[in-house]
């Protein structure tokens, strides 16, 4: 009888603690949106998840140095795409929109890297690949038709260009094989967003609005910060260490039930038939595209933002 392994026991716990915390983080961008602008708000949480990740990453002695030349100018590419312009897109469309279904459009993001992998970089569509997109669109056409005939598509439109930008600066990244420690980066990524969100707040908020006065909202931005983007990034490398591609995806999956189970709870809201249908099929189209084996793919520890979970 074969003796269970504690440190891949340990692994597997962090792959639930890791989607716990990028599901929850979908409920504290929330509330922290009540008082914060947007802009701020992001500019806010990579500004101080840069610091963490780097002064982390210098107490381990990790090499955090990337060749200059065209290697950084495609880091900081991909920085601004699925960090920058994901977080700012998937915060204006929480503003517009039910945090439960805007998190469920945003996790079409898989599809779209499917389709952009198959452009760009030349990737088969297989069927499983050719299922998930249908349930996708299924899916989406679930969820956004009834607000279309409302005449409120603002919040859908918003989480489309946040996955949208996701799955290009993913794609790009992984055709762009820059060479470097993954933690570096992940981390360089992060700062490369932190700027450009730091510009765009600005240009569009100007001076800071200033502090908060709800206690609710502090904790929100202390949890978006600590638990919601430097820790998940220091717990997604440590589960790609140790276990298979496959296997770390699942945290990925956990990230939208905890999101849209913690939007019903913590900010009831009331998710309809329709919309438990559209959950449904999203979920289904990612998970076979999250779950597919690929054994000669590595699992993609240097690509900030594997799961969305920092919204």
């Amino acid at each position: 009888m074969p003796v269970p392994d504690p440190s891949s026991a340990r692994a597997r716990g962090l792959v639930v603690l890791l989607g716990v915390c990028w599901g929850l983080n979908w409920i504290a961008v929330r509330v922290a949106l009540h008082e914060v602008r947007p802009w701020s708000l992001r500019c806010l949480g990579m500004g101080l998840g840069t610091l963490l990740l780097l002064a982390w990453a210098h107490a381990r002695g990790l090499p955090l140095r990337i060749a200059p030349g065209r290697d950084r100018a495609r880091l900081a590419l991909a920085g601004v795409l699925n960090v920058a312009a994901f977080g700012v897109f998937a915060a204006f469309a929480q503003l517009a929109g039910s945090t439960s279904r805007v998190t469920m459009v945003t996790f079409t993001m898989p599809i779209w890297s499917v389709l952009f992998a198959r452009v760009a970089l030349g990737e088969r569509l297989d069927a499983i690949r050719l299922v998930a997109l249908g349930l996708a669109v299924a899916g989406l056409g679930v969820l956004i038709g009834p607000t279309a005939a409302a005449g409120s598509t603002a919040g859908m439109g918003w989480a489309l260009l946040a996955a949208i930008a996701w799955a290009a600066g993913t794609v790009y990244l992984k055709g762009a094989r820059i060479p470097g420690d993954p933690v570096a980066i992940a981390v360089w990524q992060l700062a490369a967003g932190f700027a450009a969100v730091a510009l765009g707040a600005a240009i569009a908020e100007g001076a800071p609005a200033g502090w908060p006065r709800d206690a609710a909202t502090w904790w929100a931005i202390a949890y978006h910060v600590l638990l919601g983007t430097a820790l998940p990034y220091l717990v997604w490398f440590a589960i790609v260490a140790r276990l298979p591609a496959s296997s770390a995806a699942l945290g990925t999956l956990l990230v939208p039930v905890v999101a849209v189970l913690g939007a019903v709870a913590l900010l009831a809201e009331r998710p309809t038939p329709a919309d438990a249908l559209g959950f449904a099929l999203i979920f289904a189209a990612a998970a076979a595209v999250l779950l597919r084996p690929s054994p000669a793919s590595p699992a993609p520890a240097g690509r900030v933002g594997e799961g969305a979970g920092a919204p």
